[in-house]
Formats: C-alpha cells, sequence, structure tokens
C-alpha cells in the first residue's frame, strides 16, 4: 500500500500522501506498480473524451483536451521531461553539458518542436481512436507509457547528480520487468478488434523503442535521470495510440 500511494503521490495530482520514509526499495516498488496508475489515468482521460465526443464536441477538440487533461493530472512533469531529454540530446557538448541544459528550467527550440509534436500527435490519435469507438486502445496507450517507465528502471544506473533517478534507476526485478509487457501485450489483442495482431505488435514496437531510447540516453548523459523516464511516458503513448489509430 505505501507502495501504491507513493505511485499515485508521484505520478498524479491526486492528494494522496505519500509514506513518511521514502528509500529505493519504496521507490522501487512504487515504479512497479506505475501501470496500475497508468491504467486509471488513462480511464479518466478516456471517460472525459467519451463526455466530450457524446456532449457534440468534435473528435479533434476533444482529444485535444483529453491530452491537456492528462498533463493537468500529471502536473505535465512528464512532457517537461521530454522537453528538457530532447534539449539535452540536441546539444552537442559532453554529458555533463547536456545535463545542465535539461536542469535550466527552460525549453529550447528541440525541445518545443518536441512538445507540440507529442500533444499534436496523440491528440490526432485520440481523436481518431474515439471515431472508430476504441476506447479500451486509449486507456491502453496510456498504461504502456507507465509500463514502459518499469522497463526503463532495470538495468540502467542513475545519472550523476540525478535525485529521482537515484532513487529509482534499476530497482525493478525480472518478474516486473517481464510480467507487465506480457499483461499489455496480451490486453492489446482488444485494442484493434478488426486486426487482432495490430495491438500486440504496436505495444511490442512502442516498448521496444523506448527501451532503446532510454540506453541511449543513459549513455547520452551517462545514466538515467527523471527526465528521461518521463520521455519515456510521452513516446511510448504516442507511439501506441498511432498505431492502435491505424484503419481497420
Amino acid at each position: 500500500m505505501n507502495a501504491l500511494r507513493l505511485a499515485i503521490s508521484w505520478l498524479t495530482v491526486a492528494p494522496v500522501p505519500g509514506p513518511a520514509k521514502v528509500d529505493r526499495q519504496t521507490a522501487g516498488h512504487a515504479i512497479t506498480v506505475a501501470p496500475v496508475v497508468g491504467i486509471g489515468l488513462g480511464a479518466v482521460a478516456t471517460a472525459g473524451l467519451w463526455l466530450l465526443v457524446s456532449a457534440g464536441m468534435t473528435t479533434v477538440l476533444a482529444g485535444l483536451l483529453a491530452v491537456g487533461l492528462l498533463a493537468l493530472l500529471t502536473r505535465g512533469m512528464h512532457l517537461d521531461g521530454l522537453a528538457d531529454t530532447v534539449d539535452g540530446l540536441g546539444s552537442y557538448g559532453p554529458p555533463e553539458r547536456a545535463r545542465e541544459i535539461m536542469k535550466s528550467g527552460g525549453a529550447g527550440p528541440f525541445g518545443v518542436v518536441a512538445l507540440v509534436f507529442a500533444v499534436a500527435i496523440q491528440s490526432v490519435a485520440f481523436a481518431a481512436l474515439a471515431d472508430q469507438h476504441r476506447w479500451l486502445a486509449i486507456v491502453l496507450a496510456v498504461a504502456a507509457g507507465r509500463v514502459a517507465v518499469v522497463l526503463a528502471c532495470r538495468g540502467t544506473a542513475a545519472a550523476p547528480g540525478a535525485g529521482f533517478g537515484a532513487l529509482v534507476a534499476d530497482t525493478q526485478p525480472r518478474a516486473a520487468v517481464l510480467i507487465w509487457p506480457t499483461l499489455a501485450v496480451v490486453a492489446a489483442i482488444w485494442a484493434v478488434p478488426d486486426n487482432p495482431w495490430l495491438g500486440p505488435v504496436v505495444v511490442s514496437a512502442a516498448l521496444a523503442l523506448t527501451v532503446a531510447i532510454t540506453r541511449h540516453c543513459a549513455r547520452r548523459f551517462e545514466g538515467l535521470s527523471g527526465d528521461v523516464l518521463g520521455a519515456v511516458v510521452e513516446i511510448a503513448v504516442s507511439i501506441a495510440a498511432t498505431g492502435f489509430s491505424l484503419a481497420s
């Protein structure tokens, strides 16, 4: 229960107090249950999207508002992590300089472009899924972003000076990185009913790509940071939602 409370307090704006003491063991357990929080976030965003569409709003605008709702529910920290990570990757300096850029607090040109693309891709993909009444696919896309975080926190050390990264880097047991992706792939069978093979392929591709991105970032920044985890979430959600939205 401490792990779930910590995961909710970390990953959402819900007024749930975390445990009094947070060590690497508790932090690791919180990351392990992060997909559960992702399912809840996906369900709330999907419910909001359904209500807006049912009220007569266009699916494109409703999709954009659903993405905005997710940003609100998560304090926008994943989008912020995406912008910082892309700015760091876009720098030409050594790892120390890249980490300084990521911690600067502002969004550079690379980060702004990444934000625009992430929000646009997710909004349009959510709209397409709403048009096709694939509500489960939206929930699963959001949850897949949190499954990607579990994978990212396995086998990668923390970057120098990382705060959140130092708590969660390389904390995930082998069981977690096997069970959560398996469950996501199996659930994806029903994400695209007309093509039951497509959902598992999309989830597998999204998770594989985010693992590759995590490894690249770890080499570039000399380890894992909270910003990289935020970027992983947004990239996985974007890929999964786009793949699920493919026409039958």
